[in-house]
């Protein structure tokens, strides 16, 4: 028999999941699973003990969205999940159902926007690389031999140093000499 699986989330010990267990139990939940844990975290055990237990025609219901994904991207892909298992989801608040064609076309806006939102994001990235190359500036770590070092390195290992003095002589590593070394073919 299909049932109302609830969810609560707070983020302190110090905050009270009552209000949240009391507007799933008038809902109908016949189980509520509340966590107390930062949304941020991936860790929540009774939400994977949830989703452990909830099977075809069974419902997850949250008193609001942001109890139940960590962000946008993440509750799609958790509803995304739940739907293909053939578990319905409601959220309260928001009055959202995915049981409803209704509710299955709000959600699937959502996340049209957030597919959307996470192309924004590459594009300016992206333009913000190409422009800063442009300039002459490179991203990433700076390089730690420069080509003045590698000859002083060079020198000094030619006149008999150890690779561990030419290091502390240069302020590099061991690793990056070597590694230095290497691509010169030394």
């Amino acid at each position: 028999m299909p049932e109302l699986l609830g969810y609560a989330r707070v983020s302190t010990t110090a905050q009270d999941p009552a209000p949240q267990v009391d507007a799933l139990t008038e809902a109908g939940c016949s189980k509520i699973f509340t966590d107390r844990a930062s949304g941020a975290r991936a860790a929540r055990p009774q939400l994977s003990e949830l989703l452990s237990v909830a099977s075809a025609g069974d419902t997850l219901v949250v008193w609001r969205l942001d109890r139940l994904g960590r962000s946008l991207p993440h509750l799609i892909e958790l509803v995304t999940e739940l739907e293909e298992r053939g578990v319905g989801f409601r959220s309260l608040t928001e009055a959202i159902d995915t049981s409803t064609p209704g509710g299955k076309l709000v959600f699937h806006l959502f996340g049209a926007l957030a597919d959307f939102e996470r192309s924004l994001i590459r594009e300016r990235t992206l333009a913000g690389l190409e422009s800063a190359r442009k300039r002459g500036r490179v991203g990433g770590r700076p390089v730690a031999l420069t080509a003045a070092k590698r000859t002083a390195a060079q020198k000094l290992l030619g006149e008999g140093h150890s690779v561990a003095e030419v290091a502390e002589i240069l302020g590099v590593g061991r690793s990056t000499l070597y590694r230095s070394m290497q691509r010169l073919s030394y």
